[in-house]
């Protein structure tokens, strides 16, 4: 699943004055954002977003504040509305308000959390204990895997990649606690810094399960070591990206050799999942290093590893204590200086557990016909925008051309929200116990996973839910998908001009429709299967544009040592580079050579990029921003506006930029 946008957005914060108010929508564009001291060919952002930047704090429950929190912050008070009403409301059992109403409840009644302790963990803390050599650890971990806890590596149903209309076993690298293996392997002072405050954390999280200072310490010490030992045997974030090298299907026989010491049919029977001969090891090397780690490492750090795994993962529906313990740590990753209130924490647990639920109360208010109708509008655009940039391609032949346009035609469209919903039938919602509702959640979800083996895909279900500000392309099904969350300004605005809109939703569409055509989506054929549909001679060129895009951003600094890894963003760069271009060109298109009075002293053209420029309006504390570079496949909000922008002569020619200006590259990157 490819989405443009970052994960942080999920967790929004207090309402900003940028969207509230009585700000004039009829524009669309709060000009008072802008700096104009700063030159439009010097630096897009800052002259968009200057003033704005200046006088926006970041408030301080977040890491993060842009438009896209300004937005979800809104969703989030909605959604909050919906749950106090369905709480207050007696709904028949097993309807929708019913389970949305009883789980907020369950979230927000502290005092049973706290009455309850720590007694949910018991059952799994004894079945843990249970553990007394090496040979109950292989069981020992499908058993955890079967009740969704995380443990050592990561095993499920997925579409084959080869073969889209297929589910099959999938495993991959897990087992780890900080975002991903440079956490734990880089020696700068930071990375040194945050091991020490993680060991730091598990001690304290420990305690809280009631172990002394000594045991505790040198229980997370134990807990550090064996995932350092994870860490150093799996793949960075850049080389996961590789479609290509994290599809190893091969017979179970053969996956058996690489890890003797788990008996993969019993594993596969004790997970419910049935007898297959082909399994997709993501990371062969990987199970090679477990497979040694269940005999080197001792039956009792495992079991400390797989203590704290539990703990960890269900902390969020534990006692306040433990609860905070998790924010303090957080703080050291993200700079937070304040925990969000419990009502924002458990609205979005809702949206998470429940969410195709309570998405269809948030569609019943934020999501009218009209709307539908016109996204359906702006798509079609956008995509025949798309088909005469391919038709017009001067690097691509005949051949490769033809497929690439069977590709676009054959995209799924989804806007909104799931008209074929699953529902939620046989799950278990009370008021009596918040962690009890939290696993049957995720039971369910993970109960369907394992059905789905051996099955075609259903590919009608939705990977977001409908008040999720956010969008993505899904290679393996080649669709594309808009929740309703997304579709209101400052991305898509009824009362808006044209020009802002295609610059902001317009540009989100053509984002997501360049997916397939990234470095990694344009691995896969028509029908989402990975097979290339290149000649040889127009993937090397491909490949040749694409690594101008890797170098450009390869250059930007977001803090002193600090660069963008541009092989890690790459996709989602060519999907701004991309959307943008086949934005713009359905926005002239739309205009059919006609010129609009200027609104606010702007063309279209010029109120087009200052669309795209808002939408990226953002700030980070120093701590995110480093987060985002060592993890996340998307750059930094300033460089999506100034990077792709200075590829484009459409913007030098309506802002009036010259050669040697910073937004004009003296090699542009061009690919669609």
């Amino acid at each position: 699943m490819r989405s443009p946008f970052l994960r942080f957005i999920a967790a929004a914060a207090v309402v900003m004055s940028i969207w509230s108010g009585t700000m004039a929508q009829s524009i669309a564009f709060d000009t008072s954002r802008m700096d104009r001291s700063v030159s439009a060919c010097d630096d897009f952002f800052e002259f968009a977003n200057g003033n704005w930047v200046k006088n926006t704090p970041i408030p301080p429950s977040q890491s993060r504040w842009g438009s896209f929190n300004v937005l979800a912050d809104n969703n989030l008070e909605t959604l909050h509305q919906i749950l106090e009403k369905a709480a207050k409301t007696k709904s028949p059992k097993g309807s929708d308000m019913q389970l949305i109403g009883d789980y907020y409840a369950s979230c927000m009644d502290e005092a049973g959390i706290e009455k309850a302790g720590v007694k949910p963990l018991q059952p799994y803390l004894k079945r843990i204990d249970k553990i007394k050599s090496s040979k109950d650890l292989a069981p020992s971990i499908a058993w955890m895997h079967s009740n969704g806890i995380p443990a050592v590596f990561r095993v499920g149903g997925g579409a084959d990649a080869k073969n889209s209309n297929m589910v099959i076993v999938n495993a991959g690298q897990g087992g780890l606690s900080l975002p991903n293996k440079d956490y734990y392997t880089k020696m700068d002072p930071k990375s040194v810094e945050i091991r020490v405050k993680f060991i730091e954390h598990v001690t304290n999280m420990f305690k809280l399960l009631g172990e002394s200072q000594d045991v505790a310490a040198r229980d997370a010490q134990t807990v550090m070591d064996l995932q350092m030992k994870l860490a150093n045997a799996s793949k960075a974030p850049v080389e996961l990206r590789d479609r290509d090298k994290t599809y190893n299907k091969i017979p179970v026989a053969d996956a058996q050799k690489i890890i003797p010491n788990i008996n993969l049919n019993s594993y596969l029977a004790a997970r419910g999942m049935p007898k297959v001969t082909e399994i997709n090891f993501g990371q062969p090397e990987f199970f090679a290093a477990v497979n040694k780690m269940l005999t080197d490492v001792p039956v009792d750090a495992w079991k400390t590893y797989f203590r704290w795994m539990l703990v960890n993962d269900v902390s969020n529906a534990l006692p306040k204590a433990f609860t905070d313990e998790n924010f303090n740590f957080q703080r050291t990753m993200s700079g937070v200086k304040e925990q969000e209130p419990r009502w924002r924490r458990c609205v979005q647990a809702t949206d998470g557990a429940v969410g195709e639920a309570l998405g269809k109360e948030f569609v019943k208010q934020k999501f009218t016909p009209e709307a539908n109708a016109r996204m359906k509008e702006l798509i079609a655009n956008l995509f025949a925008a798309m088909k005469s940039h391919i038709e017009g391609l001067q690097w691509m032949s005949a051949e490769t051309k033809q497929k690439a346009i069977a590709k676009l035609t054959a995209y799924t469209r989804k806007i909104g929200y799931n008209e074929h919903p699953q529902g939620y039938a046989g799950l278990k919602i009370s008021r009596q116990s918040y962690a009890q509702n939290e696993i049957n959640a995720g039971l369910l979800q993970l109960n369907r996973n394992v059905k789905d083996i051996g099955h075609a895909p259903d590919k009608t279900r939705w990977g977001m839910t409908p008040p999720t500000v956010n969008a993505y392309y899904n290679s393996s099904y080649n669709e594309i998908v808009f929740p309703a969350g997304i579709l209101q300004p400052p991305f898509f605005n009824f009362q808006a001009d044209d020009a802002i809109n295609y610059g902001g939703i317009g540009a989100v569409i053509g984002h997501e429709i360049s997916h397939g055509f990234d470095d990694q989506g344009s691995k896969s054929d028509a029908q989402g299967n990975l097979v290339s549909w290149w000649t040889s001679e127009d993937r090397s060129k491909f490949e040749e544009r694409a690594n101008c895009v890797v170098d450009q951003f390869n250059n930007y600094q977001v803090a002193p040592g600090l660069n963008i890894n541009g092989r890690l963003t790459l996709g989602e760069n060519i999907g701004d580079l991309g959307g943008l271009n086949i934005a713009y060109t359905a926005l002239m298109n739309s205009l059919k050579g006609k010129q609009p009075e200027k609104i606010d002293g702007f063309t279209a053209a010029q109120r087009f990029f200052l669309g795209w420029a808002q939408v990226w309006a953002a700030k980070s504390t120093p701590e995110a921003e480093r987060s985002q570079v060592l993890g996340d496949p998307h750059s930094a909000a300033r460089y999506r506006v100034d990077g792709p922008l200075s590829n484009m002569p459409e913007f030098a020619q309506a802002f009036g930029c010259k050669q040697g200006d910073k937004m004009v590259r003296t090699k542009a990157c061009v690919i669609w």
